[in-house]
């Protein structure tokens, strides 16, 4: 899947098993997170409506968010292209 990092406007691939978060890692990008398990909200952003499922049952996501189609990244994995909406997001710096 396709997926766009907003509003930076880099985009990358993610693997149908691979969680957004580590796909922007191997982009060489990298999201806000902390715990990488759906709990502490950190990786928290909106996205455009692209589909997703969670690799748990039940993430730390009101229902109300889950409604205005916002994701946690750390335990989302895309189902269709999507983009997130992330503005602290930032490219890592490669190591010499």
């Amino acid at each position: 899947m396709r997926v766009t990092i907003l509003p930076h406007g880099w985009q990358f691939d993610a693997a149908a098993d691979e969680t957004l978060l580590r796909a922007a890692e191997r982009a060489g990008i990298r999201l806000p997170s902390s715990c990488r398990n759906g709990t502490c909200r950190t990786c928290h952003c909106a996205s455009d409506g692209g589909k997703v499922r969670y690799l748990v049952e039940w993430p730390g996501l009101s229902l109300d968010e889950k409604l205005a189609h916002d994701v946690l990244p750390c335990v989302a994995v895309a189902v269709e292209d999507i983009a997130l909406t992330v503005p602290a997001a930032r490219r890592i710096e490669a190591s010499a």
